[in-house]
């Protein structure tokens, strides 16, 4: 079997989903560090966006099976957790991806700038937990709907 190179394997791998927020795969989440040949083994690191993720395993379980879906078996995968994930490494296309799938990108400044919905910047914080541990939930005061906005780590 001829190696792919590693771009083609970052193009396979951007098409996996987060398990927690399907609209964004892994790649544009940033948790997929690296990706290289190490003789005929496959090494991919990964960084979980905090060490007790519970989609960690799911994540984990979904890169192999995207890789063997293209034939790749001999694959070892690297959890590496320094440097510590962080809310920079989300691509621009996900946090469009993030916006238009109706949850606002974190914001260094401490909350969303804006609805994502009617892009209006009167908006409230009802909760600092959300449906997830990395998500709070937000409010619009001129559309009234209820959002999650993706805290920063």
């Amino acid at each position: 079997m001829v190696k792919p190179d590693t771009d083609q394997i970052w193009d396979w791998l951007d098409s996996v989903p987060d398990p927690e927020i399907p609209v964004i795969s892994i790649v544009d989440l940033g948790i997929v560090r690296d990706i290289s040949w190490q003789g005929d083994t496959l090494e991919v690191s990964v960084t979980p966006t905090y060490s007790g993720c519970p989609a960690t395993a799911v994540i984990e379980l979904s890169i192999t099976s995207a890789l063997a879906q293209h034939g790749l078996t001999n694959t070892r995968l690297k959890r590496q957790i320094a440097p510590p994930w962080t809310t920079d490494w989300l691509s621009d296309k996900g946090r469009t991806k993030l916006t238009e799938y109706g949850i606002a990108p974190p914001n260094p400044a401490g909350g969303p700038s804006e609805c994502p919905r009617c892009q209006s910047q009167n908006v409230e914080r009802i909760s600092q937990f959300g449906s997830t541990p990395c998500k709070a939930q937000w409010r619009c005061t001129d559309c009234l709907e209820p959002f999650d906005y993706f805290k920063c780590i």
